[in-house]
């Protein structure tokens, strides 16, 4: 179908600063925005924003107790077509085509929820996630469901989660205002990592094998609870492993381009935003092959096996030499071209017209 304008569930957007679906809320709205007529449904005016001049209305929060019944005021809007970055917006009465999204089931395999969140919440958080029938009660109430890699729909089709199709809307990065510069060699022997210091993470596989590269250094970028940080330094046989404990987003870039190479050591994942990041600057990743990694990275990246430290450093090493640097660099920004806003938008328009 062809909508007079889609409306596009933007009250995930944090006013403060992006997290994940905050992110992919704002950069798919953008680019959208440019293809179409879209209208933001917003809870807090702030949330303006972070989102470019557009038609907008205002409705309930999504953590509001009145969610369930969302769909009577989105109703009164008269909207024909509704996308949610999330799959929880509520539905009932809804009288308009829905396309939700889940992003990647990795609390399926790893439940514990964010410390943010209050004890009510956290308790709900873990039965949500012990069993499969309310995520598909969730997503069967949809017309359309998007996720964001191909590994997340392939997980979908084998949990059984949705009788409804499912396409894929890549998660991608923002393009930085500073210009990208191909590089002939490395600019440093600094390995940055991105990303938060739970154990599935597993951190500790890239330290130790720091002991094994005493010329390079391993900058933590990510804020670190204290005890954690206590445990990691610990790892840290000959002190090349910096705690940067977190930095804004212009010094994420400045790191990342100033790098020899972004690495994770990490056992599963959801998505790995940050190999995008990386690879969109010209910076070569080296990773744990992981499939979710592997259909990120594809040539582009290099693979090591996340229970070896000196596997990872095998792999560092591997490119320590300005050709083989040089060719990774270049394959990641030709691999970085498959992840953008604008073919993300793309994607969603196909599923509308195909409602």
């Amino acid at each position: 179908m062809k909508p007079s304008a889609i409306f596009f569930d933007a009250r995930y957007i944090r006013v403060d600063h992006h997290d994940g679906i905050s992110r992919f809320s704002a950069g798919l709205f953008e680019a959208l925005n440019r293809k179409t007529d879209v209208v933001a449904l917003i809870s807090d005016p702030a949330q303006l924003e972070k989102l470019p001049p557009c038609r907008y209305e205002i409705i309930g929060a999504p953590t509001s107790a009145l969610e369930p019944l969302v769909a009577r005021q989105v109703n009164k809007l008269g909207a024909e077509v509704v996308f949610s970055p999330m799959q929880t917006m509520g539905t009932m009465g809804r009288k308009y085509k829905l396309i939700l999204t889940l992003h990647d089931l990795i609390y399926y395999r790893h439940p514990t929820p964010p410390p943010s969140f209050n004890l009510g919440i956290r308790a709900l958080w873990r039965v949500f996630h012990l069993v499969y029938w309310p995520q598909r009660m969730l997503l069967n109430r949809a017309d359309a469901v998007a996720t964001v890699s191909q590994t997340t729909k392939d997980l979908i089709s084998k949990h059984h989660l949705t009788k409804r199709p499912v396409s894929v809307v890549y998660n991608a990065a923002e393009t930085a205002e500073k210009q990208r510069i191909e590089r002939n060699s490395a600019p440093s022997k600094k390995l940055v990592y991105m990303g938060s210091f739970m154990e599935y993470k597993n951190v500790e596989t890239l330290i130790r094998g720091m002991a094994l590269l005493p010329d390079f250094e391993l900058v933590l970028l990510s804020r670190v609870a204290p005890e954690r940080r206590v445990d990691l330094e610990l790892l840290d046989a000959i002190g090349n492993v910096k705690f940067r404990n977190g930095v804004s987003e212009m010094e994420y870039i400045d790191e990342i381009d100033t790098s020899f190479a972004l690495v994770s050591a990490s056992k599963d994942e959801g998505f790995g935003i940050p190999l995008v990041e990386s690879m969109n600057r010209g910076t070569p990743i080296i990773v744990s092959d992981i499939e979710i990694f592997r259909e990120i990275g594809e040539s582009a990246a290099s693979y090591f096996n996340f229970e070896s430290p000196e596997d990872f450093a095998n792999q560092v090493r591997n490119l320590d030499n300005p050709a083989s640097w040089k060719a990774a660099s270049l394959a990641a920004l030709e691999r970085a071209k498959n992840f953008s806003w604008e073919s993300s938008a793309d994607a969603l328009l196909k599923m509308v017209e195909k409602l």
